[in-house]
């Protein structure tokens, strides 16, 4: 076993806190005196010799670790009490589902491991199913990261193991062998690595505005996923607020529309609840560019409903609004609970310390747009009743592969693809020369985080198995199926 590097950590320059100006005259004078011996390039080399990629590979179990019943039940806690079920009940489906739920838990896991102290704005729970299509302003589609509940300042590290693990779980489940599930989470790190490698050689402005899109597919050789991608893409163009206000309400008697329960995953409120959730699109407004008001103010809201969502996020307090314009045009609104990311408790001891944060719904936003290179022009951030959430366009163009339902052999392509676009999206809060500095030419990283993911995929189906007899015995409840 590979031993555990010393834990210090560097002080990475995005984290800096100066004036942009005066960041900008230090760095001038700093370049004038140093030449390029100081470069970032050869900074992030220089970190493996306290951190070998090798080490990367290192997992042990904590011994504080508590056994996957005890942290889902730990991480119930303030949810929706009658909900908790369906979330036990979506964990229990899989050991991949049982990822999916259990962010926590991982980043419990992976506080005793080594990092390099780079940091980066991280998704938190960059897993492979949350990776999907969405559409810009004008309609367009774009693949990128679109799970942010969780996101946080951090190692970036993290992120890229969950992916890699997540990759092999998901093989597993869709009855890949064990070569093609290591293959996977190889590759997954590997395109992350080259692509860091490509970002960091364009001029500053290029790799910032890298979009992520289907030239991304011929970048990662994943061709054997363009057929799945083109049907993505074709249900995600139809999938829009006025197709699922259509499905979801009825016409209402003052001549508009209503929701119709559709239990347990939506079911209309209390008028009071529902006057709470639409008062507090008030100061959701303040939170959107200025020019985005005016779009809004053309929109009346009709009825709010609340709806269950994600495997995670079962439990968390989340509300639909539907709002009409003068035509009876449907938009949807998405109202989500935002709560503390479960990767916070276990930052400050990797020197990842964070200034508190004012607003958990403005924390989800402000790490989305840091991270994707387009986000939904409605993104904002509200209180309903003393609870912080985020605001959201629902059902904008949506789409997702699952990767546990992919075809054996498109399991590595979406690996590839999920890597290179995770790699575009640290670029933008770390220096991506920093990264492919201490990432390098070779593969070693690569082998050293697939042999993390395989080993941390057995624990995950480990879990799993707990997490299911304590289903089977009673000593949890769960609802299958929902």
């Amino acid at each position: 076993m590979t031993a555990v590097p010393e834990q210090r950590v560097v002080e990475p320059e995005s984290k800096e806190r100066i004036p942009v100006v005066a960041g900008f005259a230090r760095r001038f004078a700093e370049g004038r005196a140093a030449g390029t011996d100081g470069s970032p390039r050869a900074a992030g080399k220089a970190l493996r010799v306290r951190v070998p990629r090798a080490a990367q590979a290192y997992f042990e179990a904590p011994a504080d670790r508590p056994d996957a019943v005890r942290a889902v039940e730990e991480s119930n806690v303030g949810r929706v009490a009658e909900l908790t079920s369906i979330r036990v009940g979506r964990m229990a489906a899989s050991p991949f589902a049982f990822l999916r739920g259990s962010a926590g838990l991982m980043a419990h896991d992976l506080s005793g491991g080594p990092v390099t102290g780079i940091g980066a704005q991280i998704c938190g729970d960059a897993h492979a199913a949350n990776f999907g299509l969405y559409g810009d302003a004008r309609g367009r589609l774009v693949i990128d990261l679109n799970d942010f509940d969780e996101t946080v300042f951090g190692p970036w590290e993290w992120d890229l193991k969950r992916l890699a693990t997540s990759l092999v779980l998901a093989g597993r489940v869709a009855g890949a062998d064990e070569d093609t599930c290591r293959a996977a989470a190889l590759d997954s790190v590997g395109t992350y690595r080259r692509t860091m490698r490509l970002l960091a050689k364009l001029p500053s402005l290029d790799a910032w505005n890298a979009i992520a899109d289907e030239e991304l597919v011929s970048h990662t050789d994943a061709r054997d996923l363009l057929g799945t991608l083109e049907r993505v893409s074709e249900k995600a163009r139809n999938n829009t607020s006025a197709r699922f206000a259509a499905r979801s309400t009825e016409a209402a008697a003052d001549g508009g529309r209503a929701f119709v329960d559709a239990l347990p995953v939506l079911r209309r409120v209390e008028d009071g609840e529902a006057a709470a959730v639409a008062a507090a699109l008030g100061p959701y407004l303040e939170t959107l560019q200025g020019d985005r008001q005016p779009l809004l103010a053309r929109y009346a809201i009709h009825d709010v409903a609340f709806r269950v969502v994600g495997t995670g996020s079962v439990g968390t307090r989340s509300y639909v609004v539907l709002l009409l314009d003068h035509r009876g045009e449907a938009l949807v609104l998405q109202v989500k609970e935002a709560r503390p990311s479960v990767l916070l408790p276990y930052l400050p001891g990797l020197g990842f310390v964070s200034p508190p944060e004012e607003h958990e719904g403005r924390r989800v936003v402000t790490g989305q747009k840091r991270m994707q290179v387009v986000s939904d022009i409605l993104l904002g951030w509200t209180t309903v009743e003393g609870r912080p959430f985020q605001v959201r366009q629902f059902r904008n163009r949506k789409g997702s592969v699952d990767p546990a339902a992919l075809a054996v052999e498109q399991i590595d392509d979406y690996g590839r693809m999920t890597g290179a676009l995770l790699a575009r999206a640290h670029a933008h809060s770390a220096d991506p020369r920093l990264l492919a500095g201490y990432c390098g030419k070779n593969d070693e990283l690569d082998e050293a985080m697939a042999t993390f993911a395989v080993a941390y995929a057995d624990r995950s189906e480990a879990d799993h198995a707990v997490l299911v007899a304590a289903v089977r015995s009673g000593r949890i409840a769960a609802e299958p199926g929902v």
